[in-house]
């Protein structure tokens, strides 16, 4: 593959399991430094164990909803591998809510989850991207690239996702707006919004409830649920050199659900 990130240093949010481990797994596959971030430590040991000192992975646990605890990450990364290249904002939650629950806080919780913890992320990124290219004396070029996990959600509609198409959508908008903000700085924004795809929520999903499968390759032209390492290679596209005019963009790998239109469908 062209599409070169070897030699970058990446931070991966919802590095634990699903399409951040994915991620992260082929980032680190394809030569990248990789700083594997989640809030469950005990299932990043167990799918990561004893990283080495000396090797190109590493992982921090903790609540990225806090502020303190992004500074704390991007200080990690900084001591392992002493710079950052790319932040892919893979964290995501995924919950049920009832539309006509004035007292269902589940919007706040996904916009606080979802939304606030990427845009805190790229922000002190992004000032670290930056004074990077100014030590470096780096003036032309791209200095950075953060890619954003979305979803279809953003662009479909079912009554019990309403939280989570809210947070999708803002995710969406964040990723435009950001693009805008730091395209004079060199960095690019951009984002991936799956759907047919096996995430950790939609493995949860299908466990849970008989005949979700065929209803979504029923609702899928492309007829399959795609393995998680297809959104990471998506991802490294947008986050190598390769893609390097391309800024604020949301692309779509959901095998053409959102193609059509059933009214109803669930969408991830």
């Amino acid at each position: 593959m062209s599409f070169s990130i070897s030699g970058k240093t990446a931070i991966i949010t919802g590095a634990a399991n699903g399409v951040g481990l994915a991620t992260g797994r082929h980032f680190a596959e394809q030569g990248a430094n990789v700083m594997f971030a989640d809030i469950d430590e005990a299932r990043l040991i167990e799918e990561l164990g004893n990283t080495s000192e000396e090797g190109n992975v590493r992982y921090f646990a903790g609540d990225l909803r806090e502020k303190l605890t992004i500074a704390n990450l991007l200080s990690a990364t900084i001591d392992a591998f002493e710079r950052v290249d790319i932040l892919v904002n893979a964290s995501r939650q995924i919950v049920t809510s009832d539309p006509l629950n004035p007292d269902d806080d589940a919007v706040e919780k996904l916009l606080r989850q979802n939304l606030l913890t990427s845009l805190r992320l790229s922000q002190s990124v992004a000032r670290r991207m930056i004074a990077q290219a100014e030590n470096d004396g780096q003036t032309e070029g791209q200095i950075g690239s953060i890619v954003n996990l979305s979803s279809i959600a953003a662009r479909r509609t079912h009554p019990d996702l309403l939280a989570y198409s809210i947070s999708a959508a803002a995710l969406d908008q964040m990723t435009r707006s950001l693009a805008v903000a730091l395209a004079p700085n060199r960095i690019r924004v951009n984002a991936v919004a799956f759907g047919s795809v096996m995430s950790a929520s939609l493995q949860a999903e299908l466990k849970e409830h008989e005949g979700y499968r065929q209803e979504i390759l029923d609702h899928t032209p492309m007829g399959r649920i795609a393995p998680a390492s297809e959104v990471a290679e998506a991802v490294q596209f947008l986050a190598s050199d390769s893609s390097s005019f391309a800024t604020g963009q949301i692309l779509t790998v959901d095998g053409g659900r959102t193609l059509l239109d059933p009214v109803g469908a669930p969408a991830h």
